[in-house]
């Protein structure tokens, strides 16, 4: 039977996957990809649904909420990573700028998808139910589709690798209605990192990061 749980925007901001990986021991894994993913769903929408008064005087709440809840469940190196692609050879990165660049990288989405979470309307994500995963099996996709009565359906799928040296998932990747949001990002930075530099690129992310959380522009104007 299909998993039903609440809100497109639970969905949406799981993509926030550009982000810095939390080191914390504390965080539990899951070797069920889509276990992960419910309990995920459910545990930022209980908190937004508690916060939800204070969220309304004080949008700057989402971004803990982001970074507090989805940042652990996302491979950022990766996705990031895949952002740069080709625009430099990666073997001649010094570690330090790699490391700039993602962690502004997950500062500038953290920031983008809390002020997605400012549409939260209860609508809901149906995911497609769990299938049995082979072993040598590294890389899934999760199909979701998302209920926004009166509209259509969206559809939402999910990339999630499995963590190497470790039997747990990781999100890195989000295709809705055909795009695939690391080949977006990868088109808009590609040239401005091959022009400028990953610290430069790194240096105007940053900035954007610090813009107050606000409802996208074109969700108000709806």
């Amino acid at each position: 039977m299909k998993t039903l749980f609440k809100a497109f925007v639970a969905a949406t901001a799981l993509l926030a996957f550009t982000q810095v990986q939390a080191a914390d021991a504390a965080v539990p894994k899951y070797d069920d990809p889509y276990k992960m993913m419910e309990v995920l769903a459910d545990k930022t929408f209980q908190r937004i649904a508690r916060q939800q008064a204070d969220i309304k005087k004080d949008p700057e709440i989402l971004r803990t909420i982001v970074t507090e809840e989805l940042v652990p469940y996302i491979d950022s190196r990766y996705a990031a990573g895949y952002v740069i692609g080709n625009a430099v050879k990666l073997n001649t990165v010094p570690k330090q700028d790699f490391n700039t660049f993602v962690t502004a990288f997950q500062n500038y989405m953290v920031g983008t998808y809390a002020g997605v979470f400012t549409q939260y309307r209860d609508q809901q994500v149906m995911i497609e139910p769990g299938q049995a995963i082979e072993a040598q099996k590294k890389i899934i996709t999760i199909r979701t589709r998302v209920i926004d009565p009166g509209k259509p359906d969206i559809k939402i799928e999910f990339k999630l690798r499995r963590v190497k040296d470790a039997n747990n998932w990781l999100v890195f990747d989000m295709v809705a209605e055909g795009i695939s949001l690391l080949d977006s990002k990868r088109s808009e930075l590609g040239s401005m990192i091959r022009q400028q530099g990953l610290v430069s690129v790194a240096a105007l992310l940053e900035e954007k990061a610090k813009a107050p959380i606000k409802a996208p522009e074109k969700a108000k104007n709806a």
